[in-house]
């Protein structure tokens, strides 16, 4: 059994250059493991390992700079989902990979990669959109900084929603089992390997990974100690009614309400910036906080004599002020409105550019008309409605009582960038303030166990104009599992851990955006991102790029 420190390790890691940059400025970690030691019982893993329902597919160690290449998964997880194909491990691990049985037709495939400098931690990751696919960038995050780390497939291989047609099973594991059956696997598997249980478990994703975090907050309250949700995919049959919805609104190409993407990337983002982007003190091209930008956009419509390129027509300007208007149906709200700001984000091709997006129309297809024939072009209210009827096991993730993941002493940190153009950021506000309404809170009880920070020029879970870096994933750089990339001030993994451990809340989360987003060159500025409720403000003088010029108030 090894004796387990309870903060962060000096990470001593064999992987070349990680030596000199990967290093967490906590007490070091106690081990007892040799390499030899550690292959060995690796290796030995599988065949001493007995979990019900469950195959082992092979435990193996995989030594620091190797590159690992996945050929059993499916090519929509690089295709659309966005996954690079293959990942090089920066440290030593034992990998171990399983296939779970969750029903007589349904299973998940998961993998646990087990550090050998194991800080006593656990970590479970999420998925993203519809995919069933591991995101190996997170679990290379998380073991590296010595968590005992876990993710799976969703209980379907590949990003697309059709192995939902007609299988209600595959479905309950998209919507919930595939994360809590990972996470119970996933402990058992590290107890037997470490000889010991984990001291704290943790969660980490975004998008769908945050509705994920955000279910096992409502429904297994005692799974994680601390929570983080990113850019939360919850209102799910909305959001996805939300997809469709645009696509009324916009038109297909040949439609006389389309507006081109390049117009919605070039003219209507500069005059949105003219209008708004001087709210908050400071012409950056980002909005700090874009629920106070009203856009008109009539500005733009032709007049006589007027360049086509460079106006849009009166039916036009209609669809614009419907596309940053919220979504009725029925007469009731349905999802809040694309936050202006947000149109200029790699993702408006896909929401805004006269289509379905491909989420929604698996999802209308596969699991709410059970038609993989469906034309997504045909959708309206009434799938709509049905959508929210059927609501299956609860994807919908609104429930607003989380008592009892507070009372379990549970933390729950959640961010949403403002210029998220796939998943308005308003719907983070609203689940928060649902919660806060439901359990009767006011916001200084809420900080004490729930806390939502706004990310200004953020997209959706990355990218952007603004200091979007904030620790949320691994994106490549050596340079982010070391130095003061690790500091809990700036990096969202580690502020929760200081929380869950020290009882020391994030007050501000220090957000960076670097020259043209890499590393190599250097950082632009910075930016303390706020609370929520709070705001942050400019306080009008000083250089701006610099984070003490600015204030939450």
């Amino acid at each position: 059994m090894r004796n387990v420190s309870p903060v962060f390790p000096l990470l001593p890691l064999s992987f070349g250059v990680f030596q000199a940059v990967a290093r967490f400025n906590f007490e070091s970690t106690v081990n007892d493991f040799s390499l030899d030691s550690f292959n060995s019982a690796c290796s030995s893993l599988a065949s001493q390992i007995s979990i019900p329902n469950a195959t082992l597919n092979f435990s193996q160690p995989v030594i620091a700079g190797t590159n690992l290449t996945f050929p059993s998964r499916n090519t929509t997880c690089v295709t659309i989902n966005g996954q690079a194909p293959s990942v090089t491990v920066p440290v030593d691990i034992c990998r171990v990979a399983l296939f779970v049985s969750t029903s007589d037709r349904s299973g998940i495939n998961m993998e646990a990669w087990l550090p050998m400098n194991w800080t006593g931690r656990f970590l479970s990751t999420g998925n993203g959109g519809l995919a069933g696919c591991i995101q190996y960038s997170d679990m290379i995050y998380g073991s590296a900084l010595g968590f005992a780390t876990v993710g799976a497939d969703n209980g379907h291989n590949g990003a697309n929603g059709e192995p939902f047609l007609n299988n209600s099973e595959v479905l309950e594991d998209f919507v919930y089992r595939s994360i809590h059956t990972n996470v119970q696997v996933g402990k058992e598997i590290t107890k037997e390997f470490y000889g010991t249980p984990h001291n704290k478990s943790y969660y980490f994703g975004c998008s769908t990974g945050g509705r994920q975090g955000l279910k096992s907050v409502q429904d297994f309250p005692e799974d994680f100690d601390g929570v983080i949700a990113g850019a939360a995919g919850n209102n799910w049959n909305n959001l996805m009614s939300w997809f469709d919805y645009l696509f009324t609104v916009t038109g297909n190409s040949s439609s006389p309400t389309f507006i081109p993407v390049e117009k919605w990337l070039g003219l209507i983002h500069s005059d949105i910036m003219s209008q708004c982007d001087l709210i908050d003190g400071v012409q950056d091209g980002i909005i700090e906080d874009p629920d106070l930008c009203e856009y008109n956009p009539d500005g733009l419509i032709c007049r006589d004599g007027s360049d086509p390129s460079s106006c849009i027509t009166a039916e036009q300007a209609q669809t614009v002020k419907r596309v940053f208007s919220p979504f009725f149906f029925d007469g009731k709200f349905a999802f809040p409105r694309v936050q202006p700001g947000g149109e200029s984000a790699a993702w408006t091709p896909m929401l805004l550019g006269g289509d379905v997006v491909s989420f929604s129309a698996d999802w209308f297809r596969f699991a709410v008309r059970s038609d993989p024939n469906l034309d997504p072009h045909t959708l309206g209210e009434a799938d709509w409605e049905l959508a929210q009827q059927l609501d299956p096991f609860n994807i919908s993730t609104l429930k607003g009582d989380i008592s009892a993941f507070k009372e379990h002493g549970g933390k729950l940190l959640t961010y949403h960038g403002q210029a998220d153009g796939l998943d308005s950021p308003i719907m983070s506000e609203i689940y928060y303030r649902h919660v806060s309404s439901t359990m009767n809170l006011v916001n200084t009880d809420m900080d004490e166990f729930y806390r939502l920070f706004r990310i200004s020029g953020m997209s959706h879970c990355s990218s952007g104009p603004g200091a979007w870096r904030i620790g949320q994933s691994f994106f490549g750089d050596v340079s982010e599992l070391g130095g003061d990339n690790l500091s809990p001030d700036r990096n969202i993994l580690t502020a929760m851990v200081r929380w869950v451990e020290e009882g020391i809340a994030p007050e501000t989360i220090l957000g960076r955006k670097f020259v043209n987003d890499s590393d190599e060159l250097g950082v632009e500025f910075s930016r303390r991102h706020c609370r929520f409720p709070l705001r942050n403000t400019y306080d009008g003088q000083g250089d701006s790029t610099k984070p003490e010029s600015w204030s939450c108030q």
